[in-house]
Formats: structure tokens, sequence, C-alpha cells
């Protein structure tokens, strides 16, 4: 996307609340060479920026060029030790990069900087190491998701955690929680039912659409970028971003709509909303997945006879 368009759609933003943070992310917003310089335009507009990044370029050069164009928060994907990361990453030297761009972020102090890590079959069971290594390094935070049968995990079932393996997590981050030498939080995908509190510092509220707006790739309005294309509510090459935040966004705000399947009877449902926007894809029957019915299984399968 042209840097210009992407500006002149921040620009129909009126008054923007002193909260108000852009995020890029990707793909890897780092390949483009122009971040820096889009930095310190959102500063100039009185906006606050942050990236997501996978590490692989991120240098001290780059560390030191990012902070000069005001960059105030960070986030490194991190998902796992050295073959399961690269595993993941599809790549030989992915860790490396990673580990060396997480040694440099965690020795700024003028950084929000957190990890994020894809929780799969193949790193469950390094959590603990990993842990350990992320307090060596000095780093305050640290969220983790899971992955939903999408794109190449919908055929790949190393990618997915099975119900007790979902509640191992779980118990993981509740464990994690109590010494408090690293921030662990399970992330905002999902209501995750006996857990909730217990894994996170607030209860689960997906805030696609409410607190949360995008601007894709091909200049599409939507909410987190997580979620499905269906969901675009707009273009910046043909509606005002602000305008469309104002008055669309009926399926984010309104969502009664989920209340359809398994969500229609469900018990949880005041609670969860239909659980995280990006778990509905498709024809949007049904709800991808359900954390708390994850949770209910394990239990099930726990419990002798």
């Amino acid at each position: 996307m042209p840097v210009a368009d992407f500006l002149k759609a921040l620009d129909t933003i009126k008054n923007p609340a002193r909260n108000f943070t852009v995020v890029f992310t990707g793909g890897e917003p780092l390949l483009r060479k122009d971040i820096e310089w889009c930095g310190r335009e959102i500063r100039k507009r009185g906006m606050r920026w942050s990236l997501v990044t996978n590490g692989h370029l991120y240098d001290l050069q780059r560390h030191i060029s990012l902070l000069n164009a005001g960059l105030g928060a960070l986030t490194i994907s991190l998902d796992g030790l050295k073959e399961s990361h690269n595993w993941l990453r599809n790549s030989h030297n992915s860790y490396d990069k990673v580990i060396q761009a997480i040694e440099i972020a965690a020795g700024s102090g003028r950084l929000n900087f957190d990890i994020v890590t894809c929780v799969n079959q193949k790193n469950l069971n390094e959590l603990g190491r990993m842990k350990d290594w992320l307090i060596s390094k000095k780093v305050k935070a640290w969220r983790l998701f899971t992955i939903i049968p999408i794109g190449r995990a919908m055929n790949n079932p190393e990618l997915m955690l099975t119900d007790i393996q979902f509640v191992e997590l779980m118990d993981f981050i509740v464990e994690s929680r109590k010494n408090k030498e690293i921030d662990v939080s399970f992330s905002c995908e999902g209501y995750v039912g006996r857990y909730e509190t217990k894994v996170r510092d607030t209860f689960f509220f997906c805030r696609a659409g409410i607190n949360i707006g995008s601007v894709l790739i091909d200049g599409s309005i939507s909410a987190c970028p997580n979620i499905d294309r269906s969901f675009s509510q707009g273009n910046i090459y043909k509606d005002n971003f602000y305008e469309v935040w104002q008055t669309e966004f009926e399926p984010f705000r309104n969502r009664k709509w989920t209340k359809t399947g398994p969500c229609k009877t469900c018990a949880h449902y005041k609670d969860c909303q239909g659980n995280g926007f990006h778990n509905w894809h498709g024809e949007k029957n049904n709800v991808l997945v359900c954390h708390a019915e994850k949770i209910e299984k394990a239990k099930q399968i726990s419990i002798p006879g």
C-alpha cells in the first residue's frame, strides 16, 4: 500500500484520543524501508505507534533507527526452542535471528516490549524452558496464543492442541502467574470458562470493531487483521475511514448473529458472545473453536470411568 494513502486514511480521524495507537503488523512490517518515515508522520499527528515483528530483520542498527522514529511498543514472535521455532517458521536460521532481536529489545528501557508465542504440539513441552530463558533476559511480558484451523493449520494436526493439551496450557499459565517473575497471559482469542481471570488480567472480551480497526494491504477497512476478510467494512480508496468507523461495523457491535449452532443454546453465551471474531470463517454457521468446550471435554476425559 502506498504510504500516502495510509496517511490520508489516518488524517480522516478527528481528534484521536491520547491513547490512540497505530500498530504495524503483517506479514512482516520491517520488509518495508519506510516504516521509520511512517512512524515519524504518525507521531506528528499526535498518535503513538508500535509494530509486531518476527525479528528476522531486527538488528541493532534498525533498533536505533526505529526508536529515533518514535517507536513506543514492540512485539516479537518466539515460537519455541530452536528446532520447534524454525519448524513453524519454515526457516533454518529464524531462531538465531529472533534471539538476537529479543536480546536487543529487552535491553531497551524505552520500549513497551513483549513476546508472543503460538503454542502447538511441537512447543507445548518447551514452555517452561522458554519462560526461564525469557526471565533470564529480563523480558517482562509474554502472551500465549493457540492456532485456529485455517490455512495450513486445517491439514496439520501438529499445529492444533488437543483438549487435554489445551488444559495443560491453561494450567501452565495459572502456575506461571503466581510468582510474577514475568507477566504470562493467555491472549484475547477466546473465552476460557473456569480459567477466566486466572490466565489474564481482565475478563474475556473480543475488541475487534470496538477498540480495534485496521487498514489491510489492499486498503480494506476491517477490525483485527486476523479475522476473515468477509468482515471488511469498506476500503480507504473509496471510503472515509473515520466515517466508516462511526457508521458501519454493525457485525462487530451487535453480535447476536453469532447465536447459531452450539452457541445458540450455550449457557456461556452471555459471557462469551460467540468467542473471538477470528473464530468465524466461511459461511459462519458455527464457531471454529470453542475454548470453553475444549476445557469441559478435557475434564470429562480425565474423570475415571
